[in-house]
């Protein structure tokens, strides 16, 4: 599974990274093995991805979130929803 985080590096970009790395832990899966937790922090990239507003999620090649910082509760729902 692929896991981007979409943004400049902002203090909002780094709070959805460590609730991502949050539910990885819950659901064991391990960064670098199960799962490959990237940033995009080039505009370009981020408009392909389809991503305006940032933050912004993408897992395996799917917008999930943007412009907001997503609760963990909703990040174990997508990781989850990819994983069936």
């Amino acid at each position: 599974m692929i896991i981007e985080v979409c943004g400049p590096g902002c203090a909002r970009c780094h709070a959805v990274k460590d609730n991502i790395r949050k539910v990885l832990k819950e659901l064991d899966l391990k960064e670098g093995d199960d799962v490959a937790l990237v940033e995009i922090k080039d505009p370009k990239t981020m408009s392909a991805r389809g991503v305006f507003i940032t933050p912004g999620v993408v897992i395996d090649g799917v917008k999930v979130s943007e412009g907001k910082v997503p609760r963990a509760e909703e990040i174990k729902g997508w990781i989850e929803e990819r994983r069936k």
